[in-house]
């Protein structure tokens, strides 16, 4: 379980980038909702990935 919470934020930024990644492939990069909620995902997997690896040691 520790494992997965030290990955959580790189897991976030990965699901943010594919979205980014197949909104271009398909060609819907102007719906503002998706391109949004993908990189709010990259941003707060960002900021999760730096606040949660410096309050697990191990």
């Amino acid at each position: 379980m520790k494992g997965l919470l030290k990955n959580l934020g790189l897991i976030l930024i990965v699901i943010g980038a594919v979205i980014l990644i197949c909104c271009s492939f398909v060609g819907n990069v102007n719906n503002n909702a998706i391109l949004g909620g993908s990189i709010a995902l990259v941003i707060v997997g960002l900021v999760s990935y730096i606040v949660i690896n410096k309050r697990i040691t191990d």
